[in-house]
């Protein structure tokens, strides 16, 4: 468990890391909008968006359904990235799917995508090498974040970890 005090050191330890001025945000849901709304006030972009991503899960085997592709459920219109250097937002860079597939969709609406997550798991991570752009720190822990206390611990009791 993550504490308020401890994101207020992930998000000091992440602003002086960043290589340029980002004109745009993208927040992933869920995650992502707290560590983000953090990092928008810290760096005062006040260009906010949000992109919420699915993967289903109907596929038969844990390999096939790692394989399937995202459903975009909500993601901002091409002419408001275009252009501009975006920072994508998350919290965890786990497989790191989700992030990967905003990523890639910034990028082909014109934007210039880097990505950003409080912790990267380097040992969950479906990309081989490829990392976040920035992130606060390492771990192979599951991590509960404060804001997400009543979700993470009751997972937790019923040993449901999710993916």
């Amino acid at each position: 468990m993550v504490t308020w005090e401890e994101v207020d050191r992930l998000i000091d330890h992440l602003i002086p890391q960043f290589r340029r001025e980002y004109t745009a945000m993208v927040m992933i849901t869920r995650g992502g909008i707290i560590p983000g709304g953090l990092l928008a006030d810290a760096m005062n972009i006040t260009h906010i968006l949000t992109a919420a991503v699915d993967f289903p899960a109907q596929m038969e085997s844990r390999k096939t359904r790692l394989m399937a592709w995202p459903e975009f459920i909500q993601f901002p219109a091409d002419d408001k990235l275009s252009g501009h250097p975006t920072l994508i937002v998350d919290d965890v860079w786990g497989s790191g799917r989700t992030i990967t597939a905003v990523k890639n969709r910034v990028s082909s609406a014109g934007g210039f995508p880097e990505t950003c997550v409080l912790h990267f798991n380097p040992y969950r991570s479906l990309f081989g090498t490829v990392r976040p752009d920035y992130y606060a720190a390492t771990t192979d822990a599951f991590i509960i974040y404060p804001w997400e206390i009543d979700r993470g611990v009751d997972k937790m009791i019923l040993g449901e970890v999710p993916e």
